[in-house]
């Protein structure tokens, strides 16, 4: 891992900048972009320390990119379903735009567009 002193500030913080949503590989070879390899490793977190991952999870929600915003409202709904799900419809009226990757498929989207897939709105 390339974050040593503060694994969980430096993940968290590398997906404050994302601008692509990624959950694994992406391409032929599937290849893992540094946004997933930080979501792995908040994941992880929010597996072994919840309470410590929270505030983080809280935080990159508020000031986070729109991907950012992605990744942290997708860790908040597997920590806290209720959370989750506010996360999720908090986006509604941002217009901030984001790349997404299922494999080899690109597309390009709004996060207002991305939370509407999530809440069914």
């Amino acid at each position: 891992m390339r974050w040593k002193k503060d694994p969980l500030g430096a993940a968290v913080r590398e997906l404050a900048k994302a601008d692509v949503v990624a959950f694994g590989g992406v391409g032929l070879v599937g290849r893992i972009l540094p946004a997933t390899e930080a979501y792995l490793a908040v994941a992880d977190a929010v597996a072994r320390e919840p309470d410590k991952a929270r505030p983080e999870l809280d935080w990159l929600l508020a000031n986070g990119s729109p991907a950012g915003k992605v990744y942290a409202a997708t860790l908040l709904d597997q920590l806290d379903p209720a959370a989750g799900r506010d996360a999720w419809r908090h986006p509604a009226g941002e217009a901030g735009e984001l790349t997404t990757f299922q494999g080899c498929i690109m597309d390009r989207t709004t996060l207002a567009e991305y939370a509407g897939t999530r809440t069914g709105a």
